[in-house]
């Protein structure tokens, strides 16, 4: 797998992953708080097997607001050289995702959620969503996939994986070609 770099705009070190080098390109948001590194195996998967471009963006220590943590995904993106690309994310990666998209539609093919929050933030318009939900999942439950889903039927869809909140880790393969299925059909 590659290793972990660290960018450091203004003294901000955001740690990330560039792999691979394929026409689809995916920016994946890692979960906050948590030790392992829950997306490592799927995104590895998809830029070795499926032939995406993954960037893997994890954050910065200490206190940041939402904003600021959309800032720092912005400026990791930037700084990689990606555009055309989906954005998406675990569980509050996944609520960084939403923001990033809704603040800035023009940068974004479509949103990727993994665990969905339950948060008050809008899917921009005309953005297409892949929901990717553990079936035991208690952190993101799937009544917060469903509620999203039901906003924006027209544009979205879930898909489930048996598992708790680390399903992405516990069944990272299943979870990347869910992925691959659904963002190679561009």
């Amino acid at each position: 797998m590659t290793d972990t770099q660290i960018f450091e705009p203004e003294g901000r070190a955001i740690p990330f992953v560039d792999e691979g080098d394929g026409p689809v390109k995916l920016v994946l948001i890692q979960e906050q708080g948590l030790a392992a590194d829950v997306l490592g195996v799927a995104a590895h998967y998809l830029a070795e097997e499926a032939g995406f471009h993954v960037l893997r963006i994890g954050h910065r220590a200490g206190e940041a607001t939402l904003d600021e943590r959309v800032d720092d995904v912005v400026d990791v993106i930037d700084h990689v050289g990606i555009d055309d690309t989906w954005v998406g994310g675990h569980g509050f990666g996944g609520t960084i995702a939403r923001a990033l998209v809704a603040a800035h539609v023009d940068r974004a093919n479509g949103l990727l959620l993994l665990g969905v929050e339950d948060v008050d933030i809008e899917v921009a318009p005309a953005i297409p969503v892949l929901i990717v939900q553990g079936t035991e999942d208690t952190d993101t439950p799937a009544a917060n996939a469903e509620a999203l889903q039901s906003a924006i039927p027209d544009r979205s869809s879930i898909k489930t994986i048996a598992g708790d909140h680390l399903f992405p880790m516990h069944h990272p393969i299943e979870t990347g070609v869910i992925i691959e299925e659904y963002l190679d059909w561009d």
